[in-house]
């Protein structure tokens, strides 16, 4: 097993959904090898952004004769604006932070996630919350 632990990290992102990382998280790794398996454990310890640690595995086959296809990707301009300009909402001013919890018919507190809605108890708590009202009319 080789154990790889990372400081100083930029600020990024843990998953596509926009999950963020601070320039405080720590990062440790586990590769183990069982023969022609591997696993890869990652734990992210993030005290900006997370209120337990991010745990995640991957397994990996060994495959001596597999040769990668390239992939190029080719950058598009999707928007107009100006150099240097980052897409953003400030706190408290994201019209659209609700819109799966409205659609979906979820408690607004609920689809925010953290540690507690990862666990049996939360059910409890869930049935106590407010279910804000489908957009557009129940009907809709």
């Amino acid at each position: 097993m080789l154990k790889v632990k990372t400081t100083h990290l930029k600020e990024g992102w843990l998953r596509r959904n926009g999950l963020p990382r601070s320039e405080k998280a720590e990062m440790t790794e586990y590769f183990i090898r069982h023969g022609d398996d591997l696993t890869v454990v990652t734990i992210v310890k993030d005290p900006v952004f997370l209120t337990e640690p991010l745990i995640r595995t991957s397994n990996w086959i060994l495959n001596p004769g597999y040769a990668p296809t390239p992939q190029y990707c080719v950058p598009s301009r999707e928007l107009d604006h100006p150099v240097g300009w980052v897409p953003h909402h400030l706190p408290g001013t994201n019209p659209w932070l609700y819109d799966y919890a409205r659609k979906n018919g979820f408690p607004e507190a609920a689809v925010r996630g953290g540690a507690e809605t990862m666990y049996p108890e939360y059910q409890q708590k869930l049935a106590t919350l407010p279910i804000p009202p489908k957009p557009g009319g129940a009907g809709k």
